[in-house]
């Protein structure tokens, strides 16, 4: 017999989140659904040790910690008399739960994202809640990934959950009629979590790679439950993305820009799968931004060098995404397509013209592009006040090297 301990911590790894999503379901309560888990996880390393691993282990987990929490309740009710009537209804209702196949564990992890997402929750909350409650990861891990206090993110947590309390948030899938809306909340926060894995927004490292993974997984299982177009443009615009981790920074951590990039490093099997997902979702003709954005990854990765990008390709793609949600970050990389295709002092106009009117004055990358551009053209001047504005704006590490070397160069 294999070692229960590995047997059960492998399970605690792979089941643990999907038997915590139909604990959710069945109790009605977050915290009271995690501690009976922790509870189910620990009886089954006393009980299999006997009786054996049984057949479906997570219906076993699942309906022993309905069970604990059914007792938990008993217990409670002696100074919370509500409790006593819903542990009865627990009771009386359990036996009838006894069947678990597949579907219902993948409906309860549906569920509990959709919760976890849902949009009368802060977009902050719904981060957190997402991380923490569907992704299982610690509120120290959350706080460490977003340079925040432990703190501040279990306050945001706190409140997320009484939110969905006392608003009566329903515990579901949402109607046909609310999905695109629903659907819409819940691929922003899973993109918002990617880019800050992809792109950490400050720090010592380049990327987290830890953030990136959970919302690929998140994508994957998003993917198998809900086939919507987007959430398959999505799925695939990053793995694109994820395909050039390895390339984008150097053994000593430092920053390397895409035109740079070895990509004989890039990760085959992410291309393949993303550039597939892609497809699927252009096919149906009812994708979105993140499928746009997704073909725009893909048309870099075709490229077996910088200089064969099809740049014109990547300029119409921009125009499309610009046309379906427009944004000053969406004109900022259009900007720097055109300069690609036409010249850098064709994008350079562009970029002026978005800082001339307001837009992007504290975005680190606006004017890191624009010192680039003037590089390029030789205003040295110009492209100094670029690169220091950049500087006195970012606040990740590798960045801050990246552009103090442009300036040293410059001199």
């Amino acid at each position: 017999m294999p070692d229960l301990h590995a047997v059960v911590d492998d399970l605690y790894q792979t089941e643990g989140r999907r038997v915590f999503a139909s604990l959710v379901r069945l109790v009605g309560d977050f915290d009271l659904a995690e501690e009976v888990m922790h509870e189910a996880f620990a009886a089954a390393l006393e009980q299999w040790e006997t009786e054996g691993v049984p057949k479906n282990p997570r219906a076993w987990l699942v309906s022993s910690g309905r069970f604990k929490a059914i007792d938990t309740m008993r217990r409670r009710s002696r100074f919370d008399a509500s409790l006593a009537e819903v542990a009865k209804r627990q009771e009386s209702t359990a036996a009838e739960d006894e069947v678990w196949d597949e579907a219902e564990f993948r409906d309860d992890q549906l569920r509990l994202i959709f919760t976890c997402c849902h949009p009368a929750l802060a977009p902050n909350t719904q981060v957190a809640l997402t991380l923490r409650e569907v992704c299982g990861l610690t509120t120290e891990e959350v706080a460490r990934s977003f340079l925040v206090s432990p703190a501040t993110i279990a306050q945001r947590i706190v409140r997320g959950k009484a939110k969905i309390r006392d608003a009566g948030i329903p515990y579901e899938v949402p109607s046909v009629a609310d999905l695109p809306e629903r659907i819409e909340s819940l691929l922003s926060v899973i993109y918002l979590v990617f880019n800050e894995g992809y792109s950490a927004s400050s720090g010592e490292s380049v990327t987290r790679r830890d953030l990136s993974g959970e919302a690929i997984r998140l994508g994957r299982i998003l993917v198998d439950l809900l086939p919507d177009p987007e959430v398959m443009g999505l799925l695939g615009l990053m793995l694109l993305h994820e395909s050039r981790r390895e390339a984008r920074m150097t053994s000593e951590g430092d920053l390397v820009l895409l035109e740079d990039q070895d990509r004989s490093r890039w990760d085959a099997d992410h291309i393949a799968e993303g550039r597939e997902l892609v497809e699927r979702a252009l096919r149906s003709g009812r994708f979105g931004i993140y499928t746009l954005q997704a073909a725009i990854a893909a048309v870099h990765s075709e490229a077996a060098t910088a200089d064969e990008t099809d740049w014109r390709q990547i300029v119409v793609l921009y125009d499309l995404v610009l046309r379906s949600s427009p944004s000053p970050v969406v004109e900022l990389n259009r900007a720097v397509a055109i300069a690609m295709r036409d010249g850098p002092e064709a994008g350079l106009k562009r970029i002026e013209a978005i800082l001339a009117r307001g837009d992007l004055t504290d975005y680190h990358l606006a004017h890191a592009a624009r010192g680039d551009l003037c590089r390029r053209l030789g205003r040295t001047s110009e492209a100094r006040a670029g690169y220091e504005r950049a500087l006195s704006l970012t606040r990740q590490e590798p960045e801050r090297r990246f552009l103090q070397r442009r300036l040293s160069q410059l001199s």
